[in-house]
């Protein structure tokens, strides 16, 4: 059992929840509790940290992968990134993705229809982008891309917000937005810029393959990724309201997809 707070595997989790760097070197985050455990495939698993008493009411996860260590409560507070830890910690593999718009693997639910992608603009909010996530699923996306400014989509609040969703829709950070973009509309993906100044969406025909740029929850798009927009589009809004929120808004064009997609 583990019971040093100064423990060197201790220090190495405390970096992997803190550090988006450090992650990305390790190519490893930190999932809690038992729901998202539960989600983690199997070939992803490095190695599980938890209570006795959590083992004790989940003896299944002795075997959860190679490496699964006790530790005392004292240990799982420090690990922990929330206020009532659930006893329980794993540390797990990213997920395997591949380097080219024309080459990745689509998300599960989305095989065998037109791709659809949603492109998150400098988000800096961990609960937007996580939100948007679990949207891609919901709506049947290929993937979810988002520009280096954005919140990391492995930090230990974006992964919770996803509720699982981070094991199946592939997301991925990328270096270079505008550049990648470009090479998503050369496989002949339309790309809708969401914006003030565009045209009413519910007018556009979102049946074929597309992309959603979603820009900044306070500046919208940057004039850089919005020039690469084939169209710009904009919900219709009524009262004294200028904008919704970036998860809100993400949604709702998505759903409206989905919609002209199942109908």
């Amino acid at each position: 059992m583990i019971t040093s707070l100064t423990n060197d595997t201790v220090k190495y989790v405390e970096k992997l929840k803190k550090k988006a760097s450090f992650r990305r070197e390790e190519g490893c985050f930190v999932v809690e509790g038992i729901r998202m455990i539960r989600e983690v495939p199997e070939a992803e698993r490095k190695c599980l940290f938890l209570t006795e008493a959590a083992l004790a009411e989940y003896p299944e996860l002795e075997h959860w992968c190679d490496r699964v260590e006790t530790v005392s409560e004292p240990v799982l507070r420090k690990l922990s990134d929330t206020e009532t830890p659930q006893g329980m910690l794993a540390v797990v593999r990213f997920l395997k993705e591949t380097e080219t718009a024309g080459d990745r693997e689509p998300s599960p639910v989305s095989s065998g229809k037109a791709p659809l992608y949603l492109i998150l603009d400098g988000l800096q909010d961990p609960g937007n982008v996580g939100t948007l996530i679990r949207t891609a699923e919901a709506v049947g996306a290929t993937a979810v891309l988002l520009s280096k400014g954005s919140a990391d989509p492995y930090s230990p609040k974006v992964v919770r917000s996803t509720m699982g969703t981070i094991f199946r829709v592939p997301v991925r950070v990328v270096e270079d937005l505008p550049a990648e973009i470009e090479a998503l509309k050369k496989t002949g993906v339309i790309v809708y810029g969401t914006h003030l100044s565009g045209t009413d969406f519910y007018q556009a025909d979102l049946t074929g393959p597309i992309a959603f740029l979603i820009g900044n929850e306070g500046n919208g798009l940057s004039e850089e990724v919005a020039a690469t927009a084939d169209r710009l589009l904009r919900i219709p809004m009524e009262g004294k309201v200028e904008s919704l929120n970036a998860a809100v808004s993400g949604s709702v064009v998505a759903y409206e997809a989905y919609r002209q997609r199942t109908q």
